[in-house]
């Protein structure tokens, strides 16, 4: 057998790390607005606060009281609210959109809270009240947020997001507010704004301007679920 010579590798060029580099700081300030504590939630006014112990920047603002979850087997599920102050952070999103997104963390709290709770219509002992307010939200960039998970720059930049839990290149989010009462006294148990968006690589969430924003109603329905265990 003959062998063949090894081809020599070819450097990358200097301008090409160039453009890697701006591709990178480009896609660095593509990421949504930041919660904040909404003025017009009635829990933000006096008990929500900065929470220290989240680093992902998911739960930024948070208020809990020491509650065994335990004790309560049925939730009054209230219909979910648009936010409508002046602080609210859906940018240009249109009504229609933010209809639908309601409707979806509507349909995927109730879905997924039913796995542990009797959804229930009165205040009777062992019922919590959940009021959902939806007070923020981002679309997708058709096209770029899809092809940014494949090429150099984009995909470099989405595997440091992913491994520190951040959002894609591109990509929607959702911000909404939750506040937690126990029903009979209507005493406020625990409350937090929450961001929620799909992983940095998660291709199938690129397609469709609320993709998601949807995909992050469903991980914050099941980081629910899972707190209220």
């Amino acid at each position: 057998m003959h062998a063949f010579p090894e081809r020599p590798r070819r450097p990358i060029p200097a301008g090409a790390w160039l453009s890697l580099a701006a591709v990178g700081i480009a896609l660095a300030g593509c990421g949504s607005a930041d919660p904040v504590p909404y003025s017009g939630i009635a829990s933000s006014s006096a008990q929500l606060a900065p929470n220290p112990q989240d680093d992902t920047g998911h739960i930024p603002f948070r208020y809990a009281t020491p509650v065994d979850w335990r004790s309560y087997n049925r939730m009054i599920i209230d219909p979910i609210v648009i936010y409508r102050g002046p602080d609210n952070q859906f940018g240009d999103m249109s009504e229609a959109d933010k209809v639908e997104l309601a409707h979806t963390m509507q349909t995927a709290f109730v879905e997924k809270l039913k796995t542990r709770f009797t959804l229930a219509g009165d205040p009777a002992p062992g019922t919590l009240r959940l009021r959902l307010t939806l007070t923020g939200a981002s679309t997708s960039t058709p096209v770029l947020s899809t092809v940014s998970r494949i090429d150099i720059g984009g995909g470099l930049y989405n595997g440091v997001q992913a491994v520190r839990g951040g959002e894609g290149s591109f990509t929607g989010a959702v911000i909404y507010a939750v506040e937690i009462y126990d029903a009979p006294s209507n005493r406020l148990l625990n409350a937090f704004v929450s961001k929620q968006y799909p992983g940095s690589f998660n291709i199938g969430a690129t397609f469709g301007s609320l993709a998601a924003a949807k995909t992050g109603l469903e991980k914050g329905a099941d980081a629910l679920v899972a707190q209220l265990k």
